[in-house]
């Protein structure tokens, strides 16, 4: 067990030899100008003393080893990382955290942040504010290269970090100079106002899951396998526990009382909330430890007594499905969860008449999620309700499995999201909820968890790995006939998922272009492997690179400029997709690909003028396209708005779609805003929590906008009809509020409605309206023939990099996206989705390659930092899709689709080597030129 369990006890390691358990001691120095001393081992981590002495919890802890600089705070006005200063070293200092920027008002940086969008998540702003605030006291006006110098230890996985960057460069901006009021009725959409939820993220007050843990809650430690497989069994638990103080119970299976299986998707659910005797993958719970939290923070797990007998185990789909292997779960032959498929006309037929065809194998690796908020929450009893407390992106969800486990009653268990720090898919599975709600339930006193760093990259879901091949042929003038594709994806041991990425993938492997023949599967295979989940995009990136990059060559076999080729075969108006969907209208990738003309122009005249001149550096220009449809795949995804006028003349928003930094907060009240036709400012939220808010279901596939957005145009648009039949009067007329009175005014007549003077419901409204919109879709038959999705949105990215030669390393010099969003509701929230995305594909491009046992920290495994981000232009195409709010679109997916693959592209323009192993590390791009050399040089002999 010590390979896995020394780094969850949220501990210092050894300081220079002296013991953990050092007796107490008086510290004194000063927080934000104030005096204070705490009694604590003088090795206690500054970050800890910070969050649960003094409850500063704007200070956030991200990994425990200063990998994520979450922590970052200022001594004696220096920028470090708190979770590295032992306290005793922060003796007669003076020490300065978020809460300290400002003295009752927002500082220029903290409004400049806001201005510019810089805030997504939240979780790593206040690090970012306090380390850009010591470089501004030094320089007033830094550059963009003194800007990422001084912010360049501090992660941040959702903004891409564009518009950081300019947040600093602007602060000397005054902040009444920057305009905050919110826009007036009518005018929400289209205006880019700040985020509703943004002030708090830019003070430290947002509350995140392990910001907020009751005083008197018992600690949790889960004991996890060390073994990728392995049967298991325990020893004398009660004698353990009895020889550590502090311990208030030891938990297993064998205490769970409902049934100890939970998943995303019912029919395919099969993962134990604690394992019962057989661990199938490395980092499974098998125990929980809950006691009193200074005797849990020194505690060690080595001697837990678990007898752990390791068994044969694989970890590649290949391993998994040859003949003799054995089956993870008995019940799936061959080790197959599940497998999609669409076939349409005669593929074989069209490629053995193409004029020319194209075929290729591409693998990628399993990808982190590497969101700087470690999973984290508490639970509590409230009466006989079972309150939850957590970070997560599915709620109802949460809710749901959490009863199941636990043997609740649904309307027994109450989910309560708190700030969540980023998720992009893994975070909708259900994680500590059902570990901590057994502690409360056994106990009745609250119990908190915090994963560490590498307890959440070893259990938490990851990108799946593909292993993919495909085929296209295109006729003499260059339209596309036909495509074959199959790709293999690792599901790891438990479903999660994974049907999802198997149904998905078919659907979209041929992009947004039109196929007339194809065939594609899509196969999702158990190993013993992580598991592989949702993670930004359902497996539509992977495919994307197969057939992208397949495009290019395609281009480059019929002698037709790469851009002209997806333009020439790129979905319309009135085509059919592969699923034999007729598209309307509302198809805007021929837009997007338009829009990048005169970019790929320049962009094309430069690489060609830079490589003339240059030998061991090269530039390449890469170009790649993506549709994804929004929602789920032909199946209901219904969501619930309410709203409703109180007697005080708020604007009531039961806003139940959880935002984990996209802005669907914000976006959502401005959609809501404009169908009722009262302005934004008249708003008050009442986020998700399953005992106030109408389920918007989960916080995933690019939903939110589309689908929770037309339920809130459709609450909007009801109530505004109730008050103004109320007032007789017609559509046409206006309302506004005064204080506790609607004045509804049509023509010249105007009529007062008193609103303090009106009944109130038992939500305390006097008018509300409730509305519910699930998308049409159709079921796709045995043919995968069908409507999948009642909305896509597309988008195509330009690449321009650099390649040394030599090196095999690659400079990234600009990224231009344009995507087609329908209407953009808010262009700035737009704006940084984009940016945000384009940096996890650059990571899933070029570094990102979680490897079981090896990268499970945020040292070795490496994501985007500041410097990895080049500049990024937006283009924001409109194309409305009627069926959409106002004729918005999804985005939060497909931003990041065309990324990897352009940059690829990119990479063989630049030097004739396409990467077949994703990412593309400066050793692959080598060995490919290397190869390439050595082929020519044979071919020169010849």
């Amino acid at each position: 067990m010590s390979q896995v369990l020394p780094e969850m006890n949220g501990a210092l390691p050894d300081l220079g030899g002296v013991p953990l358990g050092l007796e107490r001691a008086d510290i004194a120095f000063a927080v934000n100008g104030a005096a204070v001393s705490v009694n604590v081992p003088p090795l206690r981590r500054l970050s800890q003393v910070l969050r649960d002495e003094l409850q500063l919890t704007g200070t956030k802890v991200g990994c425990d080893a200063g990998d994520c600089g979450a922590c970052t705070v200022l001594v004696d006005g220096d920028p470090v990382c708190a979770c590295l200063v032992p306290a005793a070293s922060a003796a007669g200092a003076s020490v300065t955290t978020v809460e300290g920027l400002a003295d009752g008002r927002l500082s220029a940086l903290q409004a400049s942040f806001l201005a510019h969008g810089a805030a997504q998540c939240g979780i790593c702003t206040p690090a970012l504010l306090v380390a850009a605030t010591a470089l501004l006291e030094k320089k007033a006006s830094p550059t963009e290269i003194e800007v990422q110098d001084a912010l360049g230890g501090i992660l941040c996985r959702c903004t891409g970090y564009r518009k950081i960057i300019a947040a600093v460069m602007d602060a000397s901006l005054q902040p009444a100079s920057l305009d905050f009021r919110l826009p007036q009725s009518g005018h929400a959409i289209g205006s880019s106002p700040i985020r509703l939820d943004g002030v708090p993220k830019v003070t430290g007050a947002e509350k995140f899951g392990g910001d907020a843990f009751p005083a008197d809650a018992l600690a949790v430690l889960v004991v996890r396998s060390p073994h990728y497989h392995a049967s298991f069994a325990f020893g004398d638990l009660d004698g353990w526990a009895k020889k550590h103080p502090g311990i208030a119970g030891v938990f297993t299976a064998a205490d769970i009382p409902g049934k100890n299986c939970f998943g995303v998707i019912g029919p395919f659910a099969d993962q134990p909330a604690l394992a019962d005797g057989l661990a199938r993958l490395r980092g499974e719970a098998v125990a929980l430890v809950a006691g009193e939290r200074e005797a849990m923070l020194d505690l060690d797990l080595s001697d837990f007594p678990v007898r752990w007998s390791e068994l044969p185990h694989f970890l590649q789909p290949g391993e998994a499905q040859a003949g003799g292997a054995a089956l993870i779960h008995e019940h799936r032959p061959a080790n197959l969860l599940t497998k999609g498929f669409v076939e349409r006309g005669d593929p074989e037929a069209a490629l053995a008449s193409a004029a020319v065809t194209v075929s290729g194998a591409i693998d990628t690796s399993y990808v982190e999620h590497a969101y700087i908020e470690p999973e984290a929450g508490h639970a509590y009893m409230d009466g006989d309700t079972l309150v939850v407390v957590a970070c997560t992106q599915a709620p109802y969800m949460d809710r749901d499995e959490t009863a199941k486990v636990l043997g609740l009653a649904v309307d027994k268990v109450r989910i309560v999201p708190t700030a969540t720090g980023g998720g992009f898919g893994s975070k909708l599975d259900v994680s500590l909820q059902p570990l901590i709600g057994l502690v409360a339930l056994k106990t009745g006193r609250p119990a908190a968890l915090a994963y560490t760093r590498n307890e959440s990259m070893i259990s938490t879901t990851k990108r799946h790995p593909a292993e993919m091949k495909a085929t296209i042929g295109a006729d003499a003038d260059g339209h596309v006939t036909g495509m074959i594709f199959d790709g293999d994806f690792n599901t790891g041991a438990y479903a999660s998922w994974g049907p999802t990425v198997a149904n998905r993938v078919p659907v979209h492997a041929s992009g947004p272009y039109a196929t007339p023949n194809y065939r594609a599967e899509g196969r999702a295979i158990h190993t013993h492997g992580p598991i592989s989940g949702a993670f930004r995009g359902f497996g539509v990136p992977q495919a994307t690179i197969m057939q992208e990059t397949l495009y290019d060559e395609l281009a480059g076999r019929l002698g037709i400029d790469r851009l002209d080729f997806r333009l020439k075969n790129c979905l319309r108006n009135g085509s059919e997709t592969v699923t034999g969907q007729r598209l309307e209208s509302g198809v805007g990738i021929a837009e997007c690909l338009e829009s990048l003309r005169p970019h790929w122009a320049r962009a094309m005249a430069d690489a060609d003028a830079f490589n003339s001149a240059s030998v061991d550096r090269k530039r390449g220009v890469g170009v790649a396209s993506c549709w994804y449809g929004c929602g789920n795949t032909s199946l209901p995804n219904p969501s619930t708005i309410r709203v409703g006028i109180s007697p005080s003349g708020d604007v009531v928003l039961h806003q139940g779609a959880v935002d984990i930094g996209q802005g669907s907060n914000t976006v959502i009240a401005q959609i809501c805003a404009d169908a009722l036709g009262l302005p934004l400012d008249k708003f008050r939220l009442r986020s998700a929590d399953t005992a106030i808010s109408p389920d918007a279901g989960k916080t995933s596939a690019s939903r939110q906008t589309f689908v929770t957005g037309k339920a809130a145009e459709k609450a909007g648009r009801a109530l505004r009809e109730k008050i103004l039949r109320f007032a007789n009067v017609s559509e046409k007329a206006s309302m506004q509020l005064d204080g506790s009175a609607i004045g509804v005014r049509e023509g010249e007549a105007t009529r007062r409605i008193d609103l303090a003077s009106l009944d109130v419901d038992a939500d305390g409204f006097v008018f509300r309206a409730e509305e519910t919109y699930d998308p049409p879709t159709l079921p796709l038959d045995a043919k995968g023939q069908g409507k999948p999705y009642a909305v896509y949105g597309y988008g195509a990215q330009i690449a321009e990099l650099e390649v040394d030669l030599k090196l095999g390393t690659v400079r990234l010099i600009k990224i231009t996206a344009a995507h087609d969003v329908g209407k953009a509701i808010n262009p700035l929230l737009v704006e940084g989705q984009i940016e945000g995305g384009i940096a996890q594909g650059i990571g899933m491009a070029l570094m990102e390659e979680y490897i079981p046992g090896r990268t499970e920290n945020l040292h070795d495994y490496l994501i985007p930092t500041i410097g990895d981000v080049p500049p990024i232009e937006t283009i924001l195409v409109e194309v409305p899709d009627p069926e959409g709010p106002f004729g918005a679109k999804g985005l939060g997916e497909h931003v990041l689709i065309p990324t990897a693959p352009a940059i690829l592209n990119a990479i063989r323009h630049a030097t004739g080597v396409l990467v077949t192993k994703v990412p593309a590390t400066p050793t692959r791009i080598r060995a490919g030129i290397r190869e390439k050399d050595g082929i020519r040089e044979q071919e020169a002999r010849r």
